[in-house]
Formats: C-alpha cells, structure tokens, sequence
C-alpha cells in the first residue's frame, strides 16, 4: 500500500478553503451552516471519486462506504466557530486516503466518515451519539444553540442529501486520526501519540438567581449580586477538589451570561456551563456530588435561588487492544522512537463508537499544543507520517 502524500495534502488544503477565516489556517465551519453544508457536499464528490459509496444519514453524518465488511475511519469536518483546518478534518481525509491506497493496492476495504457536530453546537459529539444509538433522535431534535435555534430546524440544511441510514453491522471497527491538541507530542519533539483511552466528560448548566437593582444605591452588604454568587462558587470549588482531582484532572466554567449584563445594574441572574474531565468513573461522581453541594451552600449563603440544567457526559473509553496493537507497531516501523503511548484528554467520536465496535485513536502534534483557534497547525511531515502510521496499522491489521 503505498500513501500519496501529495495527493493528501492537497485534499486536505481544499477542505480548509471551504469556511477558510481569520488569521493563518484558520476555519469557521459550525455543524449545519452553509460551509459546514458545502464541505459536505465536496467530501462526498471525493468519496465518490475514490470509488466509496455515498451515505448521508438523518443527523448529516456521512459515509463513503466500501462493499462488503470494513474497517472504518474518519473523524469530523464541522469546527468550532473559531476554529484551526486540522481538528476533525485531518481524520477524515487521512481515511479517505488510506482508503484510496488500500484499494488501489487491492488491500482491506476501508470505510470512510465524517461525523456531523462533533464539536458540539446543539450538544456532545451530537451526530455519533445520535448514530451510536447513545442519544435518540427526538430527544437530540428538541436540542438548541446558543442563538435558540433547534437541531430539528438546523439538519433541514442537508435533507436533499440524506440516503437513509447506515448499518454499523458492517464495520469492524473505527479508528480515529486526530491532532493532539495538546503539548506533550510538540515538547518531546515526538511525531505520533497511541492513544490508551478517552477521558470521561460531565456538562451542565447551572443558574444562580439573585435581586437586580441599583448599582450606585444599592450598598454592597445588601446585594444579591448572581455574579459574586459564581464567583463565591469559583473559588470554593477549586479548594474542595484539592484532595480529589489528579494533575490529569480538569474542570471549566464557561458561556457565563449575566442579566440583565449593564454596567449599572446589579446582575440579578447568572447562568453559566460547568464542565469537567477525568479518566475515573467514580472521580467524576465525586465531582458532581461537590459541584451540586458547593453550588447549594453559595446559594443559601447568600439567600438566593439555584437550579441545575441536565447533567450530559459520555463515560471513560478504553482503546481495543488489538487495534492499538497494530497502530503502536506501525508507528515504532514510522517513527521509531519518537512516539509515545498517552491518553485523551479531549472528547472525540470514538467514545461514541465504542459502544458499537472495537476503536483505537492516533495523535500527531499540535504546534505549541494550540487547538480550537485560529492559529492551530502541524508541521506537513508529521501530517503525512501520520497517514503512513495508519496505512501500516491498516497492513497489519489484514
């Protein structure tokens, strides 16, 4: 089997003209928008020119689909609304070439799909869970994004596009080839990550409502002020998690909205995301219990009122071991001794997969360990290496 380098690199620039935005590489190209919806329609040209049947399923996901049984690869193509040209998109085309090779060399049929909403607009990894069978589809409809939209309305964009839906019964298995989107790979000067499993993830809303009123009568004893209720909760949290958490352990407050947000007006109401990550199931559940507690007591403490949104997340993941087998041996063949074995810290489909078939996960660096912005990259020879790893896992694996 032998790689085109060239020939990927070249795919994989043309993706990154499609919602191309800002500085450097950078991309827009959100689940369901017109670039998100035109990247898909140029991805299932090329899957079409590779030889692969084109799938296009309810939620958008598609699939260039090999004849018979296959192994399958891919990743996303939807970004962040501010997002770099390789998170997602780099799987997906480094399958797509794989594909191509593999047939050419009249090797294993390889499957190849780009999952839709993976990075999240209406929910978690929104099109793989939805295909994993993990969320339902009327459930996942009724989602909405920051803006009020419904995921109903959005996935209108691509029902011209939808062919029906697509059998896992006929892969084999799933592996993902992603950028690190982290520094460890970039710091070591190492070329390829093997990835040993994905963190668990917890999301939810939480809502502090206080007493909106004057902000130069109000005297500061008196206010019921939602903002210093968050930021009460902030700090709390960081020193009851001290004898918890792990140094792999990370947790997030964000999309903080405050009302009525004027500079004269003590904030009546907060609303904000919680957010953390840990490879322990039962870390996890201990979070949860302080983050519920820690929340209830800020409340009180300062007479206000509290709510919780529904709690999402996915579960810790474990790589299968023969596809890890397979991706390790071809990466000490390609870049002997500048890969490692590491863990996941971010989400990906795969979490989704696994509860589908045996998966497996590849990382390449990311330059100053940058993601989810503009200025995301990978050096061209770590890309194509890369590619080369799962070619040669792809050989092994038969």
């Amino acid at each position: 089997m032998q790689i085109d380098g060239d020939r990927f690199l070249a795919d994989l620039h043309a993706l990154r003209a499609i919602g191309a935005a800002g500085v450097g590489k950078g991309v827009v190209r959100p689940a369901y928008t017109e670039s998100d919806v035109a990247a898909r329609r140029w991805l299932a040209g090329r899957f079409e020119d590779a030889g692969l049947e084109v799938a296009v399923d309810g939620m958008g996901n598609l699939f260039g689909l090999a004849g018979g049984q296959s192994l399958l690869m891919g990743s996303h193509s939807d970004s962040q609304p501010e997002g770099g040209w390789l998170d997602g998109a780099l799987g997906v085309i480094a399958a797509l070439e794989v594909a191509r090779a593999s047939r050419e060399a009249g090797g294993p049929a390889i499957s190849v799909v780009s999952f839709q909403d993976e990075e999240g607009r209406f929910g978690v990894t929104t099109g793989s869970a939805v295909w994993s069978g993990h969320l339902a589809q009327p459930e996942a409809d009724g989602l909405t994004d920051h803006a009020g939209v419904t995921l109903a309305d959005a996935r209108a964009a691509l029902s011209e596009m939808v062919t029906g839906p697509v059998d896992p019964a006929r892969f084999t298995g799933f592996i993902e080839m992603h950028i690190e989107q982290g520094p460890a790979l970039d710091s070591a000067g190492e070329q390829i990550g093997v990835v040993s499993d994905i963190v668990g993830i917890r999301d939810m809303k939480i809502t502090f409502g206080g007493q909106q009123n004057h902000a130069g009568t109000t005297p500061m004893h008196l206010r019921k002020d939602a903002f210093q209720a968050v930021s009460a909760f902030n700090t709390l949290l960081a020193e009851r998690f001290r004898n918890v958490v792990t140094p792999a352990t990370v947790w997030t407050i964000g999309h903080l909205s405050l009302h009525p947000n004027a500079s004269s007006i003590v904030p009546g109401r907060a609303v904000f995301s919680m957010q953390w990550r840990d490879g322990d199931p039962d870390r996890l559940a201990r979070m949860e219990a302080i983050i519920r507690d820690t929340a209830q007591e800020v409340a009180e403490s300062r007479g206000m009122d509290m709510s919780f949104g529904p709690l999402l997340g996915l579960e810790p993941v474990r790589m299968d071991g023969r596809l890890r087998g397979a991706l390790e041996e071809a990466a000490e063949t390609v870049a002997p001794g500048k890969w490692r074995t590491m863990p996941s810290g971010a989400l990906h489909d795969a979490t989704n997969v696994s509860r589908l078939m045996p998966v497996a996960m590849l990382f390449v660096p990311s330059i100053d360990g940058i993601s989810h912005a503009f200025e995301e990259d990978t050096a061209e020879e770590d890309l194509v290496a890369g590619v080369e790893v799962l070619a040669r896992a792809v050989a092994v694996l038969g």
